[in-house]
């Protein structure tokens, strides 16, 4: 066995070892409940470097060892095999849930990781991006959220760098809510995540966190390296919704970064 497939097998080792802390004390869906119920934000006294503070279910945003996001640099070559990602067309299902735009996704569409199934829930959006490439942030990202049945999370990272108008992102866009609420069924408009990824799917690899509260260190991280294309203008038009609602990146630690 070469020095690459043991970097792979020991990144898969650390998310099952994370995967069975789902089940323990504070699980994932006890800790998504209490995030509903605490004001957090991006800004002030909600702020991120506070968020530990704010309620005790936060306290891994602060104390954890695998925290998200990034600055994505110093990569090792771990010769990771190509996506498996098999997304189908869903109705546009939109919410403002007053920290982000969120698509919530129907059933079906699936990303296949290290042999496990891992349904997509639904995508949402950072500006500017949360991850950073050498430093760099870029306008936006996307994150499209996937979860097995064993209740571990993939979570594939899209960076969006500013050029021509994206279409399909702009059926999103055409129906974003202003401020929060519900969610929205948009009538006789549907989507297709697939239609979102760069044609070049090349990416980094590490295992982390959610990178809003609960920041819960259960999450398979697949970050794509080529950006999609979308308008300034489309950017701009998000950014009056959120201004900024991106975390800062937090500290590598004993962690591998593989592409």
């Amino acid at each position: 066995m070469d020095r690459r497939q043991l970097l792979r097998k020991g990144l898969i080792a650390t998310a099952g070892v994370a995967t069975s802390s789902l089940f323990g004390c504070s699980s994932f869906t006890s800790a998504t409940k209490e995030k509903s119920k605490t004001n957090w934000g991006y800004i002030g006294k909600e702020g991120p470097e506070n968020w530990g503070n704010l309620s005790s279910d936060f306290e891994v945003c602060q104390l954890g060892k695998t925290q998200s996001p990034l600055n994505l640099e110093s990569a090792v070559d771990a010769n990771l095999p190509p996506l498996k990602i098999d997304y189908k067309e869903s109705p546009l299902r939109i919410i403002n849930n007053g920290h982000t735009i969120q698509v919530n996704y129907q059933q079906g569409s699936t990303l296949n990781l290290d042999g496990e199934t891992y349904e997509l829930l639904q995508f949402h959006f950072h500006h500017p991006s949360e991850h950073k490439v050498k430093g760099e942030a870029l306008p936006m990202e996307l994150h499209l959220v996937h979860k097995n049945e064993k209740g571990a999370l993939a979570v594939v990272g899209v960076f969006l760098k500013e050029g021509k108008a994206n279409p399909t992102l702009q059926k999103v866009w055409k129906a974003m809510p202003r401020k929060q609420g519900r969610e929205k069924i948009i009538s006789n408009v549907s989507i297709n995540a697939s239609e979102l990824l760069p044609e070049n799917q090349d990416y980094y690899r590490y295992f982390g966190s959610l990178t809003t509260p609960p920041c819960s260190e259960t999450v398979n991280w697949i970050v794509l390296k080529e950006p999609v294309i979308i308008s300034s203008q489309q950017v701009q038009q998000f950014a009056k919704v959120f201004p900024m609602n991106a975390r800062p990146v937090q500290l590598v630690k004993r962690r591998f970064l593989l592409e």
